[in-house]
């Protein structure tokens, strides 16, 4: 199984907003087909594995990191091709998380005949699959917060210069590789205008890796403030989309079109606008996995509306003193978060960065 979920890892952006999926089918103790999905393949990992193979399935056991598909749609379905190359034994990690799929599968192939056991290294299956589950069961993204702070709660010293674009670093280079795994692994950015026109920033992908489709870039720009010759606008590809409550018959709205962004409206809520829309918005974009970037005020605009299912803070061994705290409402803001369940830690070079879940997304939708 373990294997099956290293492979299932390599299908990250690649195959959303489909699951990540690996399977492995072994035969006398020895592994005799293996197969991911990606989304351009259209085979599953399963299809795959079996055709790999060939008549040495008959028999053997298949080892699939979530359960097979028992319904036909961009392809056929994964139980009858794995009941059809006569396997004798399925193993899979953990159920699929479609309300509408889950167990049917499962169901399936014991009726005919196939063994099924379920649960080897389901933690970290779920775990694998939880933008998926999320999406699936609400149709939302999942919404994982990241910022960089110091150990006393600020994410960037006072301003030392005007420019716009000067950036210091609070975390550590280790740190800020792991960023761009965890943006890679996401698809789509969100950042707040504030937090764009103070650092210039590109919001890229810049591990490297092959993409399915561009990482979706994301302002919430309430007045169409972005400048045309920031480094958003002037690299947008319609890979970029402001939120806006202004008009998006003006001319800068007329603009920002012509120059590859593209533009949606958004209610407002508060001084901001409705985050839930915006979501809502997102996943019928097939949006899965969202990653939060912002400032302070976006930062605490999501975690107070309860939108957020995931922390991540890449704490920095310094203290700052008098900067830009983590949120707007400051110490008194902080006090209000709810608690974080299954909280772990990781080093990266000198920095700890720790992240926990406000819910289970498994269960809650």
């Amino acid at each position: 199984m373990a294997r099956a979920l290293a492979l299932a890892r390599r299908g990250q952006a690649l195959a959303s907003p489909n699951p990540l999926v690996g399977c492995v089918v072994v035969k006398r103790g020895r592994m005799v087909g293996q197969g991911f999905h990606t989304y351009a393949g259209r085979k599953h990992a399963e299809v795959l594995a079996l055709e790999r193979a060939g008549r040495a399935a008959r028999g053997a056991t298949l080892y699939v990191s979530l359960e097979p598909c028992c319904h036909t749609g961009r392809t056929g379905p994964c139980t009858r091709a794995i009941i059809a190359a006569g396997v004798r034994r399925v193993v899979a990690a953990i159920r699929d998380p479609n309300p509408r799929v889950s167990g049917r599968g499962f169901a399936q192939l014991r009726r005919a005949g196939v063994r099924v056991s379920v649960g080897p290294l389901q933690g970290e299956a779920r775990r694998l699959n939880e933008g998926f589950a999320r999406w699936t069961r609400s149709g939302l993204p999942l919404v994982t917060l990241k910022s960089a702070i110091s150990r006393d709660w600020q994410i960037a010293g006072p301003a030392r210069s005007p420019r716009r674009g000067s950036v210091t670093w609070i975390t550590s280079p280790a740190s800020r590789a792991e960023v761009q795994r965890m943006r890679h692994a996401a698809d789509a950015l969100l950042s707040g205008i504030g937090a764009v026109l103070a650092d210039d920033p590109r919001l890229s992908d810049r591990t490297g890796r092959p993409r399915r489709r561009p990482l979706l870039r994301v302002v919430l720009d309430s007045r169409l403030r972005l400048p045309l010759r920031s480094k958003l606008a002037r690299s947008a590809a319609r890979d970029l989309l402001l939120f806006t409550a202004a008009s998006l018959d003006s001319p800068r709205a007329r603009a920002l079109r012509a120059g590859g962004v593209l533009l949606a409206r958004a209610p407002r809520r508060g001084a901001g606008l409705d985050l839930r829309a915006v979501l809502r918005h997102l996943g019928r974009r097939g949006i899965v996995n969202l990653l939060v970037e912002g400032g302070a005020a976006l930062n605490q605009a999501a975690l107070s509306s309860g939108v957020v299912d995931q922390l991540v803070l890449f704490v920095a061994p310094r203290r700052l003193g008098r900067g830009v705290p983590f949120l707007a409402g400051g110490r008194a803001a902080l006090e209000k978060l709810p608690p974080l369940d299954r909280v772990t830690t990781r080093r990266f070079g000198p920095d700890v960065c720790v992240a926990g879940y406000f819910r289970d997304v498994y269960r809650d939708h």
